[in-house]
């Protein structure tokens, strides 16, 4: 019997705006600016849950949680990778691990990365030496330069049994 492994990669972009809270990875990060968007607009979290969907080709986070969608208005972001978790435990895959890198001018990210990666770490029912954080700046080019916005860019790994019925 063999192990299946696929990746999956995401992304995700949102613009930083007065009067919302900052919260990537699930933890609220005290700034005076935050991330515009429907939910809680976690870019990190948007991130995530593409690379797990897209890791197991079940969809993307667009189609399972639309921003048309009343539901979704200020919804904490770590509902949606938590379904996409669940979603791909019922194909019968694992998440093993996951990786991004968070690209933002200020403020810095590195006081708060271990608790980013507790949080992921409990979304996700992993240990936290599986969650991979980098954050890095764009030095002053471009919208994320100027402090206009966040980017990230997000890698899924998961598993299953190569003996299960493919989806």
């Amino acid at each position: 019997m063999s192990t299946e492994f696929r990746s999956g990669i995401g992304f995700d972009s949102h613009r930083l705006e007065p009067g919302r809270k900052l919260i990537l990875g699930g933890v609220e990060i005290p700034f005076e600016l935050g991330l515009a968007g429907h939910s809680d607009a976690d870019a990190l979290l948007h991130a995530l849950t593409d690379a797990v969907l897209g890791a197991a080709g079940v969809g993307d986070i667009g189609e399972l949680f639309p921003p048309s969608d009343p539901q979704w208005k200020d919804a904490p972001s770590e509902q949606f990778l938590a379904q996409a978790r669940e979603l791909v435990e019922g194909y019968g895959f694992h998440v093993v691990n996951v990786d991004a890198v968070v690209v933002i001018e200020r403020p810095k990210i590195l006081p708060y990365r271990a608790k980013i990666r507790e949080n992921i770490a409990r979304i996700l029912r992993l240990t936290v030496d599986r969650i991979g954080v980098k954050a890095k700046t764009s030095e002053g080019v471009g919208p994320v330069g100027r402090g206009e916005s966040v980017e990230v860019h997000a890698t899924a790994m998961i598993s299953r049994d190569a003996a299960r019925k493919p989806m």
